[in-house]
Parts: C-alpha cells; sequence; structure tokens
C-alpha cells in the first residue's frame, strides 16, 4: 500500500484534494499526448485498441519500476514494428504470430541490457552504427507507402482533408496543440466521415459500456520472428535518443542514474509484456518529453498517472467501439504524413550524426540496404525467409564488420 502511494503521490508529501485534481489535469495532458500516436499502430494493423492502451499503460508502470521510479518516460505504441506485423498478419493471416515475434523482440532488448552493463555502450554503437539503424528507419517508412495510398484511396475527399488537418497544426500551430497534429487529424476526419454519411455506428450501439480487452496469447514461428527482431537494432537506436532528450529537458543523466542497461531493461519486458497479451511493441515516447517541456513539471508520477488513466480506459468497451468505427480513409490520411515522417527521422538520424557521405564505405552500405529493403527480393535459409527491413539490416551490420573504412585509414596516414 504504501508503494502505491508513492506511485501516486510522487515528491508530494499530502494529496490534498486540490494536489490530485492538479495532478489529474496533468496526467490527462499526457494521456492525450500520447493517444493519437499509440491508438493509430492498432488500427493500422489490426490490433485491438483497448488491449494497446491496456499493455501501454502496464508496460509504462513496468517501466518505471525498473528505473526506480525516476525516469517520467511513457511507453506507447512503435512505428517500427508496423512493416514487420503487416507482413507476418498477410503470410499467416493471424497477428498472434506477430505477437509472439515481439515478445522475442522485447527479449532481445534484455540482451542489449545485458551487453550494456557489462561492456558498455560503446561496442554496440560500433556494431550497430547510425548508417546502419538510420538506413533501417527509411526503409520502413517508404516500404509503408503503398499501405497509405491503398487506405486512402477508399475515399480521397476524408483522406485529405485528414493530412491538411494535420499539416496545419503541425506548421501553424504553437505549443501543445502543435503536438498533437495525428489526434486532431483523426478527429476532424472522422467529424467529416459522419456529416458525410461514412460512419456506421451500429458497433457503438450495440457494444457494452465495460468489458475485459480481447488478450490473446502469443503464437510463435521463425519466419515471423526473423522478420521482426530485426527491428530492434532501429528501436535500440531509438530509445538512446529518446532518453538523452528527455535527460536534457529533466536536466539529468538518466545513463548514469538509473543507468542505460536499466532503461533497456524497463523498455524490453514492457515490450515482450505487450507481445504476451497481444499488442503492439512498446517504445519511449517524445510526445510526452514534449509536454514536460512545455509544462516544466517533471515529476514522473504524473506520468504514471497517465498510464493508470490508460489502464482505466481499456476496459471501456464503448470506447473501443467507437475506435473500430473510423474509416480506413481517415487513417490513410494520416499514412500519407506519418510514413514519410518516418523515413524522414530516419534521415534526420544520419544527419545529426553526421555520417560522412564522401566515405566510399558509408555510401556501399546505404545504397546497398535500400535496394535490398525496398526491392522485395527474398533470402531463405530453410523454412526461413529473410526480405524488406529484416534482410537489409543482415545486409548493413555484414557490410559494416566486412568493409574497410579507406577514408578514415587515409586521414591517419596523412597525419
Amino acid at each position: 500500500m504504501a508503494e502505491f502511494t508513492k506511485i501516486l503521490r510522487g515528491n508530494e508529501k499530502d494529496l490534498t484534494k486540490r494536489t490530485i485534481l492538479k495532478r489529474g489535469i496533468l496526467s490527462l495532458q499526457h494521456f492525450v499526448a500520447m493517444f493519437g500516436a499509440t491508438i493509430l499502430v492498432p488500427l493500422l494493423t489490426g490490433f485491438d485498441p483497448l488491449v494497446t492502451l491496456f499493455a501501454a499503460g502496464c508496460g509504462t508502470l513496468i517501466f518505471h519500476f525498473v528505473t526506480g521510479l525516476k525516469v517520467p518516460v511513457f511507453l506507447g505504441s512503435s512505428f517500427a514494428f508496423i512493416a514487420p506485423i503487416m507482413a507476418v498478419k498477410e503470410q499467416y493471416g493471424d497477428l498472434s504470430y506477430a505477437s509472439g515475434a515481439i515478445m522475442i523482440a522485447g527479449l532481445v532488448y534484455l540482451l542489449f541490457s545485458l551487453i550494456v552493463k557489462l561492456m558498455g555502450y560503446d561496442i554496440l554503437k560500433k556494431l550497430f552504427p547510425t548508417t546502419v539503424t538510420g538506413t533501417m528507419i527509411i526503409i520502413i517508412g517508404l516500404s509503408l507507402a503503398p499501405t497509405a495510398m491503398n487506405m486512402s484511396s477508399s475515399n480521397w475527399v476524408i483522406s485529405i482533408s485528414t493530412l491538411i488537418t494535420v499539416v496545419i497544426f503541425s506548421t501553424f500551430f504553437k505549443g501543445f496543440l502543435s503536438m498533437i497534429p495525428v489526434l486532431m487529424g483523426v478527429l476532424i476526419g472522422y467529424l467529416i466521415s459522419v456529416i458525410t454519411g461514412n460512419v456506421d455506428f451500429t458497433a457503438v450501439t450495440t457494444s457494452s459500456w465495460v468489458s475485459i480487452p480481447s488478450f490473446s496469447l502469443p503464437k510463435f514461428s521463425l519466419d515471423a520472428i526473423s522478420v521482426t527482431v530485426p527491428l530492434v537494432l532501429a528501436t535500440f537506436m531509438e530509445h538512446i535518443g529518446d532518453i538523452t532528450t528527455n535527460g536534457a529537458v529533466v536536466g539529468k543523466n538518466f545513463f548514469k542514474d538509473p543507468g542505460l542497461h536499466k532503461t533497456l531493461l524497463g523498455d524490453g519486458i514492457a515490450t515482450a509484456f505487450a507481445g504476451f497479451v497481444g499488442a503492439p511493441a512498446n517504445t519511449t515516447y517524445s510526445e510526452n518529453t514534449g509536454v514536460l517541456a512545455i509544462t516544466k513539471n517533471y515529476d514522473p508520477s504524473i506520468i504514471r498517472g497517465a498510464a493508470f488513466l490508460a489502464i482505466i480506459f481499456s476496459f471501456l468497451s464503448k470506447f473501443g467501439a467507437i475506435l473500430s468505427t473510423i474509416p480506413e480513409a481517415v487513417i490513410g490520411g494520416i499514412g500519407l504524413m506519418l510514413f514519410g515522417m518516418i523515413s524522414s527521422t530516419g534521415i534526420r538520424t544520419i544527419v545529426n550524426d553526421n555520417v560522412d557521405f564522401s566515405n566510399s564505405k558509408n555510401i556501399c552500405i546505404v545504397s546497398i540496404m535500400l535496394t535490398t529493403g525496398l526491392s522485395g527480393i527474398a533470402i531463405k535459409l530453410g523454412n526461413v525467409e529473410f526480405k524488406g527491413v529484416a534482410l537489409a539490416a543482415i545486409v548493413g551490420i555484414i557490410l559494416n564488420l566486412i568493409i574497410p573504412d579507406l577514408n578514415k585509414k587515409a586521414k591517419k596516414d596523412k597525419i
């Protein structure tokens, strides 16, 4: 009971009604900030949105316990895994195999955590440089572009209206509204869909108000695992970036306390839990870090309050029924922007790390990864097939290890 009080209280000694109200509002704001992106992943892939909310809330609490209740981070659905999830869904027609692969991916994080604990971060940086991880992110976004176009084609008026809303809120608004363009795009797109008669409310009227989320146990396949697990390389670097940014905003070095190995461990266990209950993989959310910067309130207990809200909403089946009525064209319109933004994140990652493209090694790695990842070619090893971003990741890692850095050697010789 004392531990539960600590979760809610944070740094406050007494929980007065005024304090509880203030904390509730701040937690609700964090819930809204993560909601659009977290819900979009299951809407795109077919996972249950309410199970996704439950996994995000529980995953966030798991992360906070593992990191000693010190890091103000929210864990929501990861966009990096959309492509392999949809590939596995197409192959098996059963998302349980994607859940199993996500669970294994989460366990791989535990391996990374152990390596960081024993050998430090530098060894992983050498094995998985920005040249490889940044290119993987670019491939993820570009490989999803056809999906956005297909979904948008069901109603281009709604799709383009949704897209324009996202652009307007991203560029013309300041402060908190500029941080939730995806949520506003969904709301406006949905409103237009209702006005134009493109929403069927039958599921809403027949649904009960409260029910247990539709949890599902994972199934395991080597094919599904081989397609999904390589994405951990990209999300690992994403994790590093998010924890760095979060620490910069808060003014603390979370790499030292509680330690990068603990944040990786928390993220990994949360992702494995998500796969176990039938939800998309979790990842640290920069959206909530942005809210921290705006509000200047860095108390981790506020984030945990948002996690409890996510868990509570996951049991409101009427809410889930409303989400299920969102037209495909609305999601497609979001995808037209979102999938391009994913690729742009990969480009930004490469630029921010000052990757030298006058270096022939870097050019070879990026070029060959792009062609192998986007050409549709596949390589089979026994019953396991590698293609898309999984194949590109393997190719990138091998090329990074075997191609000598002659440019670097030439600079040393000059010295």
